[in-house]
């Protein structure tokens, strides 16, 4: 475990400067909160005629603060718990308290101020809204914490895919669905099924990348039970399902938009394959973020145009 005074052995202390603050936020991991947002958009713009652009810019930058609190949460906390290290194969910009001598305090703190604005901003959105969204970013704020701290964090234990999977591409759907229609559907987490999918294999291609060192840390994750090569077998599974999942819904409920369906499968073909591919190793592992990150951006707007149709 590292402390702000271990820390400061390391050197002079590093002031958290906005450089390092973005790098804590990780913004490389965004579309785990933007994609839910497009599709909430465009199903609103489908199934209620319209949504306001004003409020869809605004559901979105709370989505990514909520995210960079997610991030900055989980740095922190396998940093003090001596879960992370210059040996686990990760980019100097992905591993700030590894690299820098800055205070675990501050980062911290920057993990709260992310979650406290996105509560404010929220504010506005349930003065428009009404509670509802409330409750559900209340779910989802408690997920976070949840994530990354207690005693035993969510994120050691082998329900990490889902919790991730359900609150960024379920619940958040879900909320901004009601926030731009102006009505809770619960249909709308059949609609999000492949962006649940989705979120939740960025969670699952990190933790397989990192089963020796979540084994090292005492994590239980999933594919640290499963092991690798079984990990892989369930993770090309989840691929097919997740492109299967999009064409269905959208074959089912938004036939306008299938013509769509062959443009998205020859545009992710190429990262799709080279993901599948992927042995999702240790030394794997920066290329493989890379990959399932533009897979789910490929994925998500060609999903969200089908549904605009």
């Amino acid at each position: 475990m590292c402390t702000d005074t271990e820390s400061d052995k390391r050197g002079e202390a590093t002031p958290l400067s906005p450089t390092l603050a973005l790098q804590l936020a990780a913004p490389h991991t965004w579309p785990a909160s933007i994609m839910p947002v497009l599709i909430a958009v465009g199903l609103a713009a489908t199934t209620a005629g319209g949504f306001s652009p004003t409020m869809a810019v605004l559901l979105l930058v709370i989505c990514i603060l909520m995210q960079s609190s997610v991030n900055t949460f989980n740095d922190y906390f396998d940093f003090v718990k001596g879960a992370d290290s210059a040996d686990d194969n990760v980019e100097v910009t992905d591993a700030v308290l590894v690299y820098n001598a800055v205070r675990p305090r501050s980062v911290l703190w920057l993990a709260i101020g992310f979650l406290v604005a996105a509560f404010l901003l929220g504010l506005i959105v349930i003065y428009r809204a009404g509670p509802i969204p409330l409750i559900i970013a209340l779910i989802g704020a408690v997920a976070v914490v949840a994530y990354s701290g207690g005693k035993t964090p969510l994120s050691y234990l082998p329900i990490g895919e889902i919790v991730s999977g359900l609150v960024m591409g379920g619940l958040i759907p879900l909320a901004c669905y009601q926030v731009l229609a102006g009505s809770l559907n619960l249909v709308v987490l059949v609609w999000a099924l492949p962006t649940i999918i989705g979120v939740g294999l960025i969670m699952m291609t990190n933790n397989t990348c990192d089963i020796e060192k979540d084994e090292e840390a005492k994590r239980r994750t999933l594919p640290v039970l499963l092991g690798r090569r079984r990990a892989r077998s369930l993770y090309h599974g989840l691929m097919i399902a997740w492109i299967a999942s999009i064409v269905l819904v959208v074959r089912l409920w938004f036939p306008a938009g299938f013509a769509i369906m062959v443009f998205m499968v020859l545009a992710a073909y190429p990262l799709a394959a080279a993901l599948w591919k992927n042995p999702l190793a240790p030394v794997s592992r920066i290329g493989a973020m890379a990959q399932i990150s533009s897979l789910n951006v490929v994925l998500g707007a060609f999903y969200s145009a089908a549904l605009m149709l």
